[in-house]
């Protein structure tokens, strides 16, 4: 389905600040479907003139919907919805018209001009009008009507207000932050305020909450402000903050807390006709999500402590065989334990980098670069050999992580043992990141193979090692040849899972 991006700058005349407008509109809409129980439509004008698109659809979450299937890239014509055009030529909300029976069951169509606001800050009263940029078609299915009750007609009185700051351009709140996908809903808990901050209907779920954050008495006819703060501050200092959410004076959110129970407010000041009427304020009870993340940043302090942890006791090994290697008089068990000390030293990196890391992903450059310079380092001074990395790891699971520095520790210092000995070259690791796979070429300049190589039947443990971790543990693909021109070639094709949700 086509975004409302791609609709506006392919069908439309919607200029940069337009498009802005909207896509804050849509950001936060879903509050206006849940308090007119009603399905919302954004229309804008063609390019041409000659019509009208939809470019974005909401469903309410507190009544049937109107309509199953999606209409988002739908084109109707100019008198082929007349509410769309008269809202738009004569700038007003329209209500007019009997309900619709065309799909089987009563709707009531209403339209809204949507204003965009001529300057930031669309919550003060003195905001100057601006341009027109669409029309709201708002859909009730009418089927499931009943006797209104004095939730329901809260919040329709407060959808109206709502509307009609949409026609003002007072609603969204130009200049703010999207509002983010965990803030409060309607059917969390709402509070309606009077002008002086006073609430004048609380639902059930908003008392809900309150009587959870200690209140015995009935909210209705109270300062939310001064109850809020008696309930979670006492006699201590008040945060500011509280204060203008709970007043209804900006649209902000705040969060209080009192006897273990933690409660998200979010204020959206009503504004009509030029003046503040009062305030709409959205309550959610988010004791078990905070609780949940608590636990979720402790468990993730101790994977990170257990990491660093491995990291000083993999040192440590290595410290030990290193010891032991000076201690030895003969060669090839001395050169043995400092190979050792290599592979142990190339998965300690790895923990060392998970230790910083919020999530069991590394960025594996890091890794990659390290490992190359602990290569260079033990590269004879004869050989004057400098690797280099010639594209991009990025991030990858401590799952791969591990068993490919390694697999980069054992094929780097092979090309220094085997393919240095004695002169100078040029040894690099390639990286090309595909979406779903790692390809990976280790390529040198030196001697090159020995004309019988065969890598399946090769006795060297390094290779082994490398032949075990790429096709077993990485389910990858290994295949090591002579180098066009001379020297050697190493390719690693490897399989990679789907990257972390942001």
């Amino acid at each position: 389905m086509p975004t409302l991006s791609d609709l506006a700058v392919s069908h439309t005349a919607l200029d940069h600040a337009d498009l802005d407008w909207m896509h804050s509109l849509v950001s936060d809409w879903q509050l206006l479907a849940d308090l007119s129980f009603a399905d919302l439509i954004l229309w804008v004008p063609l390019r041409d003139g000659s019509g009208w698109i939809a470019v974005a659809q909401m469903r309410p979450t507190t009544g049937p919907t109107v309509y199953h299937d999606d209409v988002v890239g739908s084109v109707v014509a100019k008198g082929e919805r007349p509410l769309i055009d008269t809202a738009w030529d004569e700038r007003r909300i329209c209500r007019e018209g009997d309900p619709d029976w065309s799909s089987g069951v009563p709707v009531r169509e209403e339209t809204i001009p949507v204003r965009r606001a001529a300057v930031e800050g669309g919550y003060a009263a003195e905001v100057p009008a601006g341009s027109f940029v669409g029309v709201i078609q708002r859909s009730t299915n009418l089927s499931s009507a009943r006797t209104p009750s004095r939730l329901e007609l809260t919040y329709l009185q407060s959808a109206s207000d709502l509307a009609q700051m949409v026609a003002e351009g007072r609603f969204p709140f130009s200049g703010d932050e999207p509002i983010l996908v965990r803030s409060p809903r309607v059917g969390d808990g709402l509070l309606r305020l009077d002008r002086a901050g006073r609430v004048t209907y609380a639902s059930p779920n908003a008392l809900s909450a309150y009587r959870r954050l200690g209140l015995n008495a009935d909210l209705v006819g109270a300062e939310l402000g001064k109850v809020t703060a008696a309930l979670c501050y006492g006699d201590e200092p008040v945060d500011e903050s509280l204060m203008i959410v709970a007043a209804g004076r900006a649209p902000r959110e705040t969060e209080v807390e009192s006897g273990g129970t933690i409660v998200q407010l979010r204020a959206i000041p009503l504004i009509v006709g030029g003046g503040r009427i009062g305030a709409l304020v959205l309550i959610r009870d988010v004791t078990e999500l905070r609780r949940r993340e608590r636990e979720l940043m402790t468990k993730d302090a101790t994977i990170r402590e257990i990491h660093h942890r491995v990291k000083n006791n993999l040192q440590t090994v290595a410290a030990l065989l290193r010891l032991q290697a000076r201690r030895l008089q003969v060669r090839e068990g001395r050169e043995a334990l400092e190979e050792a000390v290599r592979r142990v030293g190339s998965i300690a990196i790895v923990h060392e980098t998970l230790s910083h890391a919020p999530e069991e992903f590394v960025d594996f450059d890091d890794i990659a670069d390290r490992v190359i310079a602990m290569t260079g380092e033990v590269s004879s001074p004869e050989a004057q050999v400098t690797p280099r990395r010639e594209g991009s790891f990025g991030v990858l699971p401590a799952a791969i992580a591990t068993p490919l520095a390694m697999v980069l520790t054992e094929l780097l210092q092979n090309a220094m043992q085997h393919g240095f000995a004695q002169q100078s070259g040029r040894l690099s690791v390639v990286v090309s990141r595909a979406a779903e796979r790692l390809d990976v070429l280790v390529v040198d300049d030196g001697k090159g193979l020995p004309a019988d190589f065969d890598l399946e039947n090769s006795t060297s443990l390094g290779l082994q090692i490398v032949r075990t971790l790429v096709v077993s543990e990485l389910s990858g693909r290994l295949r090591v040849e002579p180098r066009e021109g001379g020297g050697t070639e190493v390719g690693l094709s490897l399989p990679l899972p789907a990257p972390p949700s942001q």
